[in-house]
């Protein structure tokens, strides 16, 4: 009887361990391909995002379909490893942008909806018209006034290949 209880631990305990691993697997599968966290620091996206807050970027979306106009996404800063940017897409591949007047012009017209009524005080590089490559977008900050984004020469135009992924649920706070 005793033989039978120590057999039944070890295939126990067997899987239990396998279930570890294969939830471990997933999990890390998930992080790598699938779901990343990425938190608010700053005040450039307010009042849509603010300071502190906590997202999970959707990472798989971006492998099937191209990024879209307004989306909220998640990019490497270009001159440091380990940091990112959170930022909304204006421009979009082979578009011209420009700002003029405090407002944003895409290929000479007025950006109709824009997320931001907010008057742009400073165009910065943007003054003069920013083409696109063909794998650049244009992002701004929501709170226009104090961000620092594609209007500026060390964030500048976003390559595809930086972006990783879309803001997909602001988990913290909640509401």
């Amino acid at each position: 009887m005793k033989e039978k209880r120590k057999g039944s631990a070890f295939t126990e305990l067997k899987q239990f361990l396998c279930y570890v691993g294969v939830v471990a697997a997933g999990m890390l599968l998930l992080i790598t391909f699938v779901v990343q966290r990425a938190d608010v620091y700053g005040h450039s996206m307010e009042p849509t995002l603010k300071d502190g807050d906590i997202l999970l970027v959707d990472k798989l979306s971006y492998r099937f379909s191209d990024p879209r106009r307004y989306d909220i996404i998640v990019f490497s800063y270009r001159y440091q490893k380990g940091r990112y940017y959170t930022k909304r897409i204006i421009g979009l591949p082979g578009e011209t942008v420009q700002i003029q007047d405090g407002a944003v012009f895409i290929d000479g017209k007025p950006l109709e909806d824009d997320i931001s009524s907010e008057f742009i005080e400073k165009a910065r590089r943007a003054s003069d018209p920013v083409v696109l490559g063909e794998d650049e977008y244009f992002v701004l900050g929501d709170n226009r006034n104090f961000s620092s984004d594609s209007r500026d020469t060390d964030v500048g135009n976003v390559k595809r290949r930086d972006i990783i992924g879309r803001i997909w649920l602001k988990v913290w706070p909640p509401g």
